[in-house]
């Protein structure tokens, strides 16, 4: 029998990162200094991240482009797996993204891609802690969620892997 799932993620919506408490503020200015410094030759689409550990440690990253496409690496995969590398065992509380570009407008805060959604909800899960998230267009406008799980609701998760044996 078919049943109707629905499916609802909360997202709030600021004029300015002015209106966020101090520590959210800095994490995106954090992640707008990452994204001055990305190596984007080829889209001119400059991202940043930053991850905000929970023992206050922020770990910034940016887009690394190869003219070889898949060889680049976005900028959220770059943070997370760097402060995963570098801070073993200390759960990530918040990440941080800002994007711009010379060559053209962004005019919507930019949301992290799938694969990159998928990294970091492993992180989430990992630490059985949500991992609030926070998005600034060129204008200052800024979209905040307090979960991972709101990009992604139906994960792929390590549960998925789990083998279940009928007799």
């Amino acid at each position: 029998m078919m049943k109707e799932l629905r499916i609802v993620s909360l997202f709030r919506q600021y004029d300015s990162p002015e209106e966020l408490p101090a520590e959210d503020k800095n994490l995106l200015m954090m992640a707008r200094e990452a994204a001055k410094s990305a190596y984007a030759p080829y889209s001119q689409f400059y991202v940043g991240a930053a991850v905000l550990l929970e023992n206050g440690v922020i770990v910034k990253g940016n887009n690394q482009e190869n003219a070889a496409y898949p060889s680049g690496l976005c900028a959220e995969r770059v943070a997370i797996f760097s402060a995963g590398a570098n801070y073993p065992g200390v759960a990530v509380k918040a990440v941080a993204i800002n994007a711009f570009s010379n060559e053209f407008k962004i005019t919507d805060p930019v949301g992290p891609c799938g694969g990159c959604r998928q990294s970091m909800i492993e992180y989430e899960n990992r630490y059985g802690k949500d991992i609030r998230v926070l998005l600034m267009n060129d204008d200052g406008n800024v979209i905040v969620t307090d979960t991972l799980k709101s990009y992604l609701p139906l994960v792929f998760s390590a549960e998925s892997l789990k083998r279940k044996i009928s007799v």
